[in-house]
């Protein structure tokens, strides 16, 4: 007699890494270094379900290439949104990592998708140098 073992297909998720997003995996290699400041800032964009929304959220852990941002919306790795400060400014942000979903609230790093004068300013706020 015979046993068959049932094939396992795991569903694979095909996913486009660039060298930015290698040294954001190397904690040794950090652009910048974060500050534990909090900011209010106003996200926009589609979430995983392609709802257009338009919300406050709470940035947190502010670094010169981006943040931690918590909100209430489900959304996806890539996803692009943008982000406004208190002074009105505005820059375009990627999503590159879910830290946190807990009871509704959700966690995404982002960073700026510019690398203009305008994101390098968008928090107000004078980085310390890495070195």
């Amino acid at each position: 007699m015979s046993v068959k073992h049932p094939q396992h297909h795991a569903k694979l998720h095909h996913t486009h890494i660039t060298a930015a997003a290698v040294n954001r995996l190397q904690p040794s290699k950090r652009r910048s270094n974060r500050m534990s400041l909090n900011a209010s800032v106003g996200l926009s964009g589609e979430d995983r379900l392609k709802v257009s929304f338009t919300m406050s959220a709470k940035a947190t852990n502010l670094n010169r290439h981006g943040a931690s941002v918590q909100l209430s919306r489900d959304l996806s790795v890539g996803t692009v949104v943008t982000m406004k400060n208190q002074r009105g400014a505005q820059v375009a942000a990627r999503i590159v990592s879910v830290i946190a979903a807990v009871q509704g609230l959700s966690t995404y790093g982002v960073e700026f998708i510019d690398k203009d004068e305008n994101s390098k300013q968008f928090w107000g706020i004078s980085f310390p140098s890495n070195a």
